[in-house]
């Protein structure tokens, strides 16, 4: 069966799923080998519960005409979401970045949603697996597609846009994330540039933040639609931000109050804002949907509790985001200000010396309490009446939990895996 015949059997389908816990009736399940199972072997329960067909690479899984023998179950999956792509000819805005992305993605499709049929990338499916399920999730009715790219080594972003085909890309920024991975900073340039490479060498067009030195080096050889702030040259030129603790933009004399925290989202809200306009969306439009807007996942949330409020950004960490996090709270209006920052994971041999930074960038700050949990920053622990150092998240709980703070504001911000979220349940 060639790529062409499962495409129409897919056709027939509500969904594709590669988790029987999530089958939906009349879906297509493909089965994708993982680190510790086969989805060959949960075939015949996702027929039982509703698939119509599913996906094999494992012969000894076969079921019946139902049964769709491939070679390779990952492949056949990509190939089919590239298959699909072109089958439906929509346009595409594809968009990576080292910090950002999701909000961004999640900001542009409000914006667009306000007058295209749009569907984006849900969450963060933005992998080899994930990008294949976004391009397969579009349909005939859907008039623009975005789909977020993650990468974490060379030749990623280049095989993603290779299976999404974009038609306009953007970049959030070029920053300290996963350079395990990429082999440090230049490294990630390099990766990330690789979508600007799939625009330049298909006669795209890519969305340029003239704020950044670097996009505007790799603009000169670009189409490109620019934005930036008091950048009267920039297509779209926003004119003021300000952030305390909420995002402020003007644009063409119009107040935008979003609902998201810290200067770094401005860049976030601007880019939406620039493809909103770039697709003809009302002024007001735009307003209303970025104003709409609310964060969740644990993405720069406001929360209350008690006389005590919070700045929840535990989603995820790198030396950039956390940067601009600190610097964010650092200027906020508030007397009692506490922090609570854990590990920044995936930075190989610079890990002690980036943890060692951010450390020594608040050594100088009187008037705030920080918390440092995990055992990249407890390596790097230095004496201070306001600091304190946790090697584990159990000894912080255990000695955070007799403190009792109130009227206060506090940041909570760290990597995925170090889930300090946990630590509302201690305030």
């Amino acid at each position: 069966m060639d790529i062409k015949d499962i495409h129409n059997l897919f056709l027939k389908c509500n969904s594709v799923s590669i988790d029987t816990r999530k089958i939906m009736p009349n879906s297509l399940f493909v089965a994708i080998k993982g680190d510790r199972f086969d989805a060959n072997t949960f075939a015949k329960e996702a027929l039982e519960k509703g698939a119509s067909y599913v996906i094999i690479d494992d012969e000894s899984c076969y079921i019946d005409n139902r049964t769709i023998l491939v070679s390779d179950s990952l492949i056949a999956l990509q190939e089919l979401a590239k298959y699909h792509r072109a089958f439906l000819k929509l346009p595409i805005i594809a968009l990576t970045g080292s910090n950002g992305k999701t909000t961004t993605k999640e900001l542009i499709h409000v914006v667009l949603s306000e007058k295209y049929s749009t569907k984006a990338t849900v969450g963060n499916l933005n992998n080899h697996i994930g990008v294949p399920l976004t391009l397969l999730s579009f349909n005939a009715e859907t008039e623009i597609g975005i789909v977020e790219m993650g990468a974490n080594h060379k030749k990623e972003i280049a095989f993603l846009c290779d299976l999404a085909k974009p038609d306009y890309g953007y970049i959030t920024n070029f920053g300290k994330a996963h350079l395990e991975g990429f082999g440090g900073v230049e490294g990630v340039i390099e990766g990330k540039s690789e979508m600007y490479q799939y625009l330049s060498v298909n006669n795209k067009l890519a969305f340029i933040n003239l704020e950044d030195s670097i996009q505007v080096e790799k603009a000169k050889v670009l189409k490109f639609f620019s934005f930036g702030i008091n950048k009267e040259n920039a297509d779209v030129n926003i004119t003021a931000v300000k952030a305390n603790p909420f995002v402020e933009i003007n644009y063409s004399n119009r107040i935008i109050k979003s609902h998201l925290i810290g200067l770094y989202n401005a860049n976030n809200i601007n880019a939406a804002l620039t493809i909103g306009k770039y697709f003809g969306v009302d002024d007001v439009a735009i307003k209303q949907a970025l104003e709409s807007y609310i964060p969740e996942n644990n993405r720069s949330q406001l929360l209350s509790k008690g006389t005590n409020q919070i700045i929840l950004d535990a989603y995820n960490a790198n030396p950039s985001s956390m940067t601009v996090a600190i610097e964010n709270f650092l200027q906020l209006e508030s007397a009692n200000k506490v922090m609570i920052i854990g590990d920044m994971f995936e930075l190989g041999g610079e890990s002690l010396d980036e943890h060692k930074a951010i450390v020594t960038m608040l050594s100088n700050s009187q008037n705030v309490k920080c918390y440092f949990v995990g055992s990249a920053f407890y390596e790097n622990k230095i004496e201070k009446d306001n600091f304190w150092f946790y090697d584990t998240f159990e000894s912080f709980s255990n000695d955070f939990s007799k403190t009792k703070l109130s009227n206060s504001t506090f940041l909570i911000k760290g990597s995925r895996g170090m889930a300090l979220e946990r630590a509302l349940e201690l305030i």
